[in-house]
């Protein structure tokens, strides 16, 4: 049953949910369709609709998922050692960087254990495109995914878009029958019902700082 909330609390308290996503509730098959059935109704470039959205629950092809997942995952959280913090940092701030660290590492330790992952996918390929038929092509992808995510958190789910297993986007393509050639993967959207459904608003700069009236 929907969540009773406003659209701008749907908007503004939609987050990336990790630790707090059910990784022992299973997802209807139902309620990721009805969902996706609402992403369709996402603009797309020249209303082509080039979206496929690829939905995993099979546990040994998640098990899979999850291995590139970490692999990827592991190299950057070794980049960016928090030993290498810079000094002089916003301590709130910072915190909030840690934080939110730990939530993507437990979300990386735990992938295989959330019921659904949904990879949401745009036919073609970017690579050498001029930078105006890239952004319509991500432009005609992330909407929908983003409506897929605001429509999950009606319903009482989470999700979180993830770009890690990009970097072995191949290898997954194999996976899961995807050619390759012919289309792009834009995230993996990890997907359970959330333990609780009372989220807050995240913490953003003053609006001034990030508006430019008539120029920069």
């Amino acid at each position: 049953m929907p969540l009773d909330l406003t659209a701008d609390e749907l908007l503004t308290t939609t987050r990336a949910v990790r630790r707090r996503l059910d990784l022992t509730r299973p997802v209807e098959r139902a309620v990721i369709e009805e969902c996706i059935t609402i992403a369709q109704q996402a603009p797309s470039g020249s209303n082509a609709q080039p979206w496929h959205f690829v939905v995993v629950t099979d546990q040994r092809k998640r098990s899979l998922l999850a291995d590139l997942y970490r692999k990827s995952s592991d190299a950057y959280f070794t980049r960016t050692n928090p030993a290498s913090v810079q000094q002089g940092r916003d301590p709130r701030r910072e915190a909030e960087r840690m934080h939110l660290r730990a939530s993507a590492k437990f979300l990386a330790d735990h992938i295989q254990e959330v019921p659904v992952h949904v990879i949401p996918c745009f036919s073609g390929r970017t690579e050498g495109l001029p930078a105006c038929v890239q952004a319509a092509m991500w432009g005609s992808i992330v909407p929908a995914t983003w409506s897929f995510m605001l429509a999950l958190r009606a319903r009482g789910l989470g999700s979180a878009y993830t770009t890690f297993h990009l970097n072995f986007e191949e290898e997954v393509a194999k996976l899961l029958d995807i050619p390759f050639a012919g289309f792009t993967q834009a995230a993996l959207v990890p997907v359970a019902y959330t333990r609780g459904t009372i989220f807050k608003p995240g913490p953003r700069r003053d609006v001034s700082s990030v508006i430019h009236w008539d120029g920069w």
